[in-house]
């Protein structure tokens, strides 16, 4: 069932042909040690987990700006958020909300793995925090200085505060890590691509320890408007709560949603030594491309399937090891009907519909780049506690979408191993596989 720990011609060309001396080198395993999350349900993982479970809604109106004009109104905010816990005031000022939520979730990664980073080689250490659209209220806010006052007077921090990188580089500056860093843009699938390839960089022993995940702070005028204008966003302003509600007929668009999430991946033979506690392994990643349109996946759900089988191969695990599936499901017509076709796809469609899939969508809403991060934390718990959150708001079956959604209760089961998935505009599909450790 298991592959040996030798790469299984990952590196090798369509031929066979190998790559380099890569390709015989023993893979290290990774695991788990710390979590940090920002989520409307909550900024810290107890929290967090306790109302994921209960199938709470943090979907509220948008209280930030004015809305009345906008075809959605509707939003995931971070209610229970304390900047001044994380950054002085001083630095607030020269850093776009996305990256306040970013260096916040690190830091409580890092808290909870119980790592001591004053005692710890920080060469070996490193940062991969992606974000999908970066610095857009600041970018906002500097162009309406630009139209009322003019090019001089720019804020000379507008650029460091707009690149997406920056959310990287600054934790990396806050915690002294001087590891690998960098920032991996691909809309949706950010998160889960710089997990993926976090992983890749502790198994090839380029580094120890990786913070890795997402972090996105959208909600402004320009980012809502502008998914206003895709029609993209569900228009249930009447009942918030109601509003996400992946793989039901009723569908009518995801819901915008703020936060950052963040995991503490660590090479498992250190992780044991120093005692640290584990919630669970990545063990696999996948990574495709539709290469079909702008916007819109490939309806037969090819690339997605892919993205996963890849997941499982490289975990070593076939579909019957897998008991469940953290969906990107985000709650629009196309995706959650082409993911189920994937996911049919993927596992057979026999193995497909025993396997429980949820959507944490349904309860935090949509955090763009951020998803997979705060996704991939939810799977690290499911493992821990053998819980699986539901998928609220399941009244009406779509019969275009007929798997076990885990409909509006959390479910106690055996789970083993899940998938994440994550989809982004662009066609770029990446699956993580996370697996309980024995």
């Amino acid at each position: 069932m298991f592959c040996s720990s030798v790469v299984p011609g990952f590196l090798a060309g369509p031929a066979g042909v190998g790559c380099g001396k890569r390709e015989a080198m023993q893979r290290r395993r990774v695991v788990v040690t710390g979590l940090g999350v920002l989520s409307p349900l909550g900024c810290e993982v107890s929290r967090f987990w306790e109302r994921l479970c209960a199938g709470q809604s943090g979907i509220r109106a948008i209280t930030r700006f004015d809305v009345s004009q906008y075809g959605s109104r509707i939003g995931g905010e971070l209610i229970e958020f304390d900047l001044d816990r994380f950054v002085s005031k001083k630095e607030q000022r020269r850093m776009d909300p996305f990256s306040h939520y970013g260096v916040a979730a690190a830091k409580l990664a890092v808290a909870d793995a119980g790592l001591d980073l004053a005692a710890e080689n920080v060469e070996r250490i490193g940062c991969i925090v992606s974000s999908g659209v970066g610095g857009l209220q600041i970018l906002q806010e500097q162009h309406t200085v630009l139209l009322t006052k003019g090019p001089s007077r720019f804020s000379p921090f507008m650029i460091p505060q707009m690149i997406s990188n920056m959310a990287a580089g600054l934790i990396a500056i806050d915690l002294n890590l001087q590891g690998p860093n960098y920032c991996i843009v691909s809309a949706c699938a950010s998160a889960t691509h710089g997990l993926g390839e976090s992983l890749r960089t502790i198994q090839y022993g380029d580094a120890d320890v990786m913070l890795a995940g997402g972090t996105e702070a959208p909600l402004c005028e320009l980012g809502v408007g502008g998914f206003c204008a895709l029609r993209a966003l569900s228009t249930r302003n009447d009942a918030p709560e109601k509003a996400s509600r992946p793989f039901d007929r009723d569908r009518d668009g995801f819901v915008m949603a703020e936060g950052a999430g963040i995991l503490v991946l660590e090479e498992y033979e250190r992780a044991r030594q120093r005692g640290a506690r584990i919630y669970c392994e990545l063990a696999g990643y996948g990574a495709t491309c539709d290469a079909y349109h702008m916007t819109a996946p490939d309806e037969a759900g090819a690339g997605a399937a892919r993205g996963m089988q890849l997941a499982m191969r490289d975990a070593g695990l076939n579909p019957d090891d897998v008991d469940y599936v953290n969906a990107h499901g985000t709650s629009t017509d196309m995706n959650d009907r082409c993911e189920t076709l994937a996911i049919k796809r993927a596992f057979g469609e026999e193995r497909a519909r025993r396997i429980m899939v949820s959507s944490n969508k349904s309860m935090i809403g949509h955090t763009l780049g951020a998803a997979g991060g705060i996704e991939s934390i939810a799977c690290a718990l499911t493992l821990r506690d053998q819980v699986v959150p539901p998928t609220i708001n399941y009244e009406t079956p779509d019969p275009l979408c007929d798997l076990d959604y885990v409909p509006n209760v959390a479910r106690r089961s055996p789970v083993r191993a899940c998938l994440k998935n994550s989809l982004g505009f662009g066609g770029h599909n990446a699956t993580l596989c996370f697996k309980a450790i024995a």
